[in-house]
């Protein structure tokens, strides 16, 4: 194999986490004074950091994207995280690959809290050898933080590791360029909330339509 290990994207890649997402952020900007109506526009929030979000899409000052964050996950504890669905074809393709030996694990830049619920919640935990998430305290928040953390505890960025076999997979920027800050490739997947043009620019060495197309190529040993 070219690859021996796969660290997965959550928000996008395995899970629609969209509609949770956005009735999440809705409730923050509500509590914050602000009554956003074009639920298209907040589909940018699937994948980022929530603070930079915050700070990038609405102007607010460190204390105040800080405040919003909070409100955004009252409402996420209590209903987004399960607003949410497997992708078609997800379960199959994590049980294939994990068959022909690949180890897989998820950095996301989601609280690893939550990530390790919601995994448990669709029944996907069982396929990975660890869930790496950002911390509460932000202290470890954007996705190059969350993918080093995710190296690190599986001893993959030491001299001896397979830093050269480690590939990322996501629907977004923030995954290839987060990969690429790491020195590891990453593809790309259609599917999500990011587009075609957006992972070619970013650098994404390979992209798919499907998660079906995404495991035939790694089965096939496809050079990417």
């Amino acid at each position: 194999m070219k690859y021996e290990y796969i660290l997965w994207d959550l928000d996008g890649t395995l899970t629609e986490s969209g509609e949770g997402i956005i009735n999440s952020v809705l409730y923050a900007l509500e509590k914050m004074g602000i009554h956003e109506t074009d639920r298209e526009k907040l589909a940018a929030f699937v994948g980022p950091p929530l603070l930079e979000s915050f700070s990038v899409f609405y102007g607010m000052a460190p204390e105040k994207a800080k405040e919003a964050m909070g409100y955004y996950r009252e409402y996420f504890v209590e209903r987004g995280m399960f607003e949410n669905k497997i992708y078609p074809g997800i379960t199959e393709a994590l049980a294939r690959l994990g068959q022909a030996g690949y180890k897989l694990a998820v950095a996301t830049s989601k609280p690893e809290v939550f990530a390790k619920k919601i995994l448990e919640h669709f029944g996907l935990t069982q396929y990975f050898v660890m869930i790496g998430g950002s911390s509460l305290d932000e202290k470890r928040s954007g996705k190059a933080e969350v993918i080093r953390y995710v190296m690190e505890a599986l001893n993959l960025d030491s001299p001896d590791g397979l830093h050269g076999r480690i590939l990322m997979v996501g629907d977004r920027k923030h995954d290839v360029e987060g990969a690429a800050e790491n020195g590891i490739p990453c593809a790309g997947v259609l599917y999500g909330y990011g587009s075609r043009e957006e992972l070619e620019r970013a650098g994404a060495v390979m992209i798919c339509d499907t998660a079906e197309e995404l495991a035939k190529m790694l089965l096939a040993d496809e050079k990417i």
